[in-house]
């Protein structure tokens, strides 16, 4: 499923658990967007929540803690990401325009409330050694996942994707559900995504829900994007860097894979001569 909305100033829902099971997504998934002096408090009785500061410069208390957030733009600066368990509060008060993703599922496990910051945010460099020609390239943030709290239901990041290149690729799956909300740095930005076996546009503040099939995604030269994904765990299932490559398209993960790019003078031939 893929899901657009106009988000104005104030709090924008996509989706709930008590939803249909939150369209298959297993979690609420909203987007809050403030100005300047605009305050905003979170607390929920029964889920767990988490929201990654897009951009904007805000001051966040919680769980007896201040801590003050200037992000200009996820492009430049990695991510600040705040998650609270069941019972748990923030209040947040914007220092001007200010966007968030945010994110909550189920979950009666008691965790310590952490806000992440963009120094202890993991980022790892796909594609940087020129896999697959170049075209997948791209910086992929993890804030929490299994490995960093156990306790949690949820993983939660962001990917920057470059313009005209791809990402969540080689084409993979498994078989927790996961969403991808997208942020262009220009709002006139699209690109496309395969989201349950179909191909949707994506557009600014497009969010698809996945919960089959293989989700790789391609944005247009031009304009850059960071998409925000989610993973909810399943019971007894919790996605643990889980990623099953499709068998078809697999001998891209080598990254001495060998194919025509019309770029280096070699002929098409000599790589189809052996075929």
């Amino acid at each position: 499923m893929y899901i657009e909305k106009d988000c104005k100033r104030g709090y924008t829902e996509y989706c709930r658990c008590e939803d249909n099971n939150g369209e298959g997504s297993m979690m609420d998934v909203a987007v809050l967007i403030m100005e300047d002096g605009d305050t905003y408090e979170f607390h929920e009785k029964e889920k767990e929540m988490a929201w990654i500061m897009i951009k904007g410069k805000a001051t966040v208390e919680y769980e007896g803690k201040t801590a003050d957030m200037d992000r200009p733009n996820p492009f430049d600066v990695s991510t600040y990401c705040l998650h609270l368990a069941a019972g748990q509060s923030c209040k947040i008060t914007a220092h001007g325009h200010c966007e968030f993703y945010v994110q909550k599922t189920y979950n009666d496990k008691h965790f310590e409330a952490h806000l992440y910051l963009p120094e202890e945010t993991d980022t790892w460099h796909r594609g940087a050694n020129g896999e697959c020609g170049g075209c997948i390239k791209r910086d992929v943030r993890t804030s929490f996942d299994y490995e960093i709290n156990p306790l949690s239901n949820m993983v939660l990041g962001e990917i920057i994707n470059l313009p005209g290149k791809w990402s969540s690729y080689p084409p993979h799956f498994h078989p927790q559900p996961e969403v991808y909300f997208y942020h262009f740095e220009d709002e006139r930005g699209f690109g496309a995504g395969w989201v349950d076996g179909k191909i949707e546009e994506l557009h600014h503040h497009g969010l698809s829900i996945i919960t089959k099939g293989n989700h790789p995604v391609v944005m247009a030269p031009g304009y850059p994007c960071c998409y925000l994904w989610g993973i909810r765990h399943l019971p007894g299932d919790p996605w643990t860097k889980t990623r099953i490559d499709d068998p078809v398209h697999e001998w891209l993960v080598d990254p001495n894979a060998k194919f025509w790019n019309g770029e280096d003078g070699v002929p098409m031939s000599e790589y189809t001569k052996n075929k």
